[in-house]
């Protein structure tokens, strides 16, 4: 009887705690259930907000380049021969018809010797000649006369016109075996000019600098063989590539504004020169050449470049920060605050130009009753829906 009892009271126990414990989860589950019910309409979502600006934006784009020489000229002798004397070195000055290089001149200079001489006796036959056809010229008029008189025969006077006549041509011969040495003479003092290699670029600066030395004094170069670089540095040419969305709103003439990492606090000025008229297959992108003044040579060629180039501009744009955007349904839009400040309102937007974090945005359909005004959300859109109350914990962002 005794185990019984114990029993039965155990079993009274259990069931009075497991009923305690039902009771205590089913009155935290109906809190629980209740909490949200009871703070809704009442909890407002903190938010940051920022004011809807008008003024001027514009669309820029940084590209990436390099920079090139806006001449290239390359010194390169005429004749083959072995260089004496180089006189001009790597970033070198150079006066325009200024000689850089000297090649060696005996052999040259030997032939020049041998068609001076050669002219000198092909004048000597000149004399000759002409001597000898002075005689022939007397001695024909003096038969001519006495034929006149009939102091002489036929013979005679045709022995004697005919040596006036060979000796005529004599001469004529004489006088183009000179005029054939003095075309040697100068032919070969020509040559012996090129053992002087002059740096002669056709136009430009009257004077540029050497970019590359390609050769050493006592080396034996051929004809053509480049001896230096030399280039023009002011202005020098930027070089860029620009893909299609961009291309359409370029023009020859437009502002540039260039930054380099040799001097990474100053800024440079040029335009656009040249805009290529077709684009690469493999990048589909196009060439773009910028002019850019360098009258200090600071910049050089081969530079790594940015160009920043505005490609529209607007006086009077609606400007919101670009954080205010958010999507809604495949729609972009944004929160705009009601005059009170205490609810917002989902407004579809048509998003333009941006620069940096604003941009600008047009009422749905762009016409003027959608333009924006007031305060817009920034921070904690994703806590809102349309007619939504909020909160600013901010005084910074106040009106």
């Amino acid at each position: 009887m005794l185990k019984t009892a114990v029993k039965l009271l155990l079993t009274a126990v259990l069931i009075a705690a497991a009923l305690l414990i039902g009771w205590k989860i089913r009155e935290r589950l109906l809190e629980t259930k209740a909490a949200p019910a009871a703070g809704q309409g009442q909890m407002a979502a903190a938010v940051e907000v920022a004011p809807v600006e008008r003024g001027p934006l514009s669309l820029r784009r940084t590209i990436n380049g390099t920079l090139e020489a806006a001449a290239e000229f390359v010194v390169a002798p005429k004749i083959s021969g072995r260089v004496v004397r180089l006189g001009a070195h790597i970033s070198d000055t150079v006066e325009r018809g200024a000689v850089v290089a000297w090649l060696d001149d005996d052999e040259f200079a030997q032939a020049v010797v041998q068609a001076e001489a050669d002219l000198a006796v092909n004048n000597a036959q000149l004399l000759e000649a002409q001597g000898a056809l002075e005689i022939a010229e007397r001695t024909f008029a003096r038969v001519e006369s006495l034929r006149e008189t009939e102091l002489t025969s036929e013979s005679e006077y045709d022995l004697a016109s005919a040596d006036f006549v060979a000796k005529q041509a004599r001469v004529k011969v004489a006088e183009a075996l000179v005029s054939r040495a003095r075309a040697s003479l100068e032919a070969q003092r020509i040559r012996l000019g090129y053992t002087q290699v002059a740096a002669k670029w056709p136009d430009g600066e009257s004077q540029r600098v050497v970019a590359e030395r390609f050769v050493d004094e006592g080396e034996t170069v051929s004809a053509n063989t480049p001896l230096f670089s030399i280039i023009d540095l002011d202005p020098v040419v930027g070089v860029l590539y620009v893909p299609e969305r961009d291309y359409a709103k370029l023009a020859v003439g437009q502002p540039v504004t260039l930054s380099t990492d040799a001097y990474p606090k100053e800024a440079f000025q040029g335009h656009i020169e040249r805009i290529a008229p077709i684009f690469r297959q493999t990048t589909r992108q196009a060439r773009v050449e910028l002019t850019i003044p360098n009258p200090d040579q600071r910049l050089k060629p081969g530079m790594f470049i940015r160009a920043t180039v505005e490609l529209e501009h607007l006086e009077d744009a609606t400007i919101v920060p670009y954080a205010a955007l958010t999507e809604r349904d495949d729609r972009t839009g944004l929160f705009l605050l009601d005059p009170d400040g205490r609810r917002v309102g989902w407004r579809e937007v048509r998003v333009g130009i941006r620069e940096g974090d604003r941009v600008q945005v047009d009422g749905a359909g762009g016409a003027s009753g959608n333009r924006l005004e007031g305060r817009v959300v920034t921070l904690g859109q994703h806590l809102l829906d349309d007619g939504s109350e909020i909160t600013i914990p901010s005084r910074a962002n106040a009106p």
